[in-house]
């Protein structure tokens, strides 16, 4: 195979693996018309198959092939917290590591086409570093992603909690006032809840199973402390307003003090560049005086 065909080759298979990691990261814009048309539909029939997106068909065919290797681990809790899919996540992996092998390839067939000569070794290496470091570049990503979006469940938590407590104290059922409390609030993790809680009614469970089922996927143990309160109070009658006030309190308490270490270190973190840029200014204000000594 001559060179130029070569060049063609690997820029072709470069340019498809960018155009997967674009159509991966890039979330479309909804369609309209045909969310208007899905909401007059009537729901599928046992027997249909449900639609797939490419990227959730693509994904699904990587999904098990990928995850039968050794040391590829899908976080499923992480995913399900955010709410993104197994087979999406591995695609979007396995475009990101693939971009990272090929991209430096064309580069280094490029190179070779101008006449410079590598040896195979560096390319070889290089390839299969950034392959590497893309391969868990979203797993880093998903685990910030999953650690801020517990941190943000556990304050709307907190704030349900209060209103669970309001409800109770309005004579309000253990059921009724955790439905009420979770109609009351906004954002993604009441929706959570709302969900929940609606799932608990139609599958005719008690809702506090279906919070501790909750907990336990979403790793939520506080989630998993207002289950047990509001299961006590609907089978032992225990008055619950106080317990639920002095749990959402201390739930407060420990996020204010996660929030302020964590201030606290970002302060830290900025310690060492402030003082780095404070050396490099003085050494510019002092760099001409300096050379007018040495060379007068």
């Amino acid at each position: 195979m001559s060179i130029p065909t070569m060049a063609i080759l690997s820029g072709a298979t470069v340019g498809g693996g960018l155009a997967l990691l674009v159509r991966a990261l890039v979330r479309p814009q909804p369609d309209l018309a045909g969310t208007l048309e899905r909401l007059h539909q009537t729901g599928p029939l046992p027997g249909d198959r449900p639609v797939l997106s490419p990227d959730e068909r693509w994904g699904g065919w990587l999904l098990p092939r990928l995850t039968r290797l050794p040391g590829v681990r899908v976080p499923r809790t992480d995913l399900a917290l955010v709410g993104q899919s197994p087979a999406k996540f591995i695609l979007t992996k396995a475009a990101l590591a693939m971009t990272g092998l090929l991209l430096p390839a064309f580069f280094f067939t490029v190179w070779s086409v101008l006449g410079l000569s590598l040896s195979f070794v560096i390319p070889t290496v290089v390839c299969l570093g950034l392959a590497f470091f893309l391969w868990y570049v979203p797993d880093l990503a998903l685990r910030d992603t999953a650690r801020r979006a517990r941190d943000e469940f556990r304050h709307a938590i907190a704030a349900y909690l209060d209103l669970v407590a309001l409800e109770r104290a309005g004579e309000a059922g253990p059921t009724e006032a955790l439905e009420r409390a979770a109609a009351i609030g906004r954002g993604w993790a009441f929706r959570r809840l709302q969900d929940a809680l609606q799932r608990a009614r139609v599958d005719k469970v008690a809702p506090w199973d279906t919070l501790k089922a909750l907990a336990e996927e979403l790793e939520l143990p506080v989630l998993q402390d207002v289950a047990d309160i509001m299961r006590l109070s609907a089978h032992d009658g225990a008055a619950v307003y106080t317990t639920l006030r002095a749990r959402a309190k201390s739930l407060r308490t420990e996020l204010m003090s996660k929030d302020a270490e964590e201030a606290n270190a970002n302060s830290e973190r900025m310690t060492a560049p402030g003082a780095l840029l404070a050396v490099l200014m003085m050494l510019l204000i002092g760099f001409p005086a300096v050379i007018r000594i040495l060379t007068g």
